[in-house]
């Protein structure tokens, strides 16, 4: 069972965010987004969106983060930061949503940021309503 979102630092998965987009590769879009996870472990894992010339071929700040978390020894995320720039909510793309599904319980908080800061505030399945995840394929 994931933890209340009153139990997290999110000023700190927002400043690993905001550290991180500052590096995101962004050339072609020019929107650059940074993605902070707090593991299992007690580690905050960054992530930044990086493009390509194909653009397919790019990657989000969440898949970033989410790797980055694998390769540190988290397997669980507690709670994930997204920051974006703009007026709009910048939330996880559908594809996103489906990578955190893997690592997170319904209840995982997710902060959206701009900015100025929080946003607003979702849980994982307000985010990504009755999904499909790991639990799904066990027999």
């Amino acid at each position: 069972m994931a933890e209340s979102p009153e139990a997290i630092d999110f000023e700190a998965l927002f400043a690993t965010a905001a550290r991180v987009q500052t590096f995101a590769y962004a050339p072609y879009s020019r929107f650059r987004v940074g993605a902070a996870i707090l593991g299992d472990d007690g580690v905050v894992y960054p992530g930044c969106n990086v493009e390509n010339a194909a653009y397919p071929s790019g990657s989000c700040a969440e898949q970033g983060a989410i790797s980055a978390m694998i390769a540190g020894g988290g397997r669980r995320i507690r709670a994930i930061l997204v920051l974006g720039d703009g007026d709009e909510l910048v939330t996880p793309c559908g594809a996103c949503r489906q990578r955190i599904r893997e690592f997170a319980a319904p209840e995982t908080p997710v902060a959206i940021a701009g900015p100025g800061g929080i946003r607003q505030m979702f849980s994982l399945a307000e985010l990504l309503p009755a999904s499909f995840g790991p639990d799904n394929l066990r027999r």
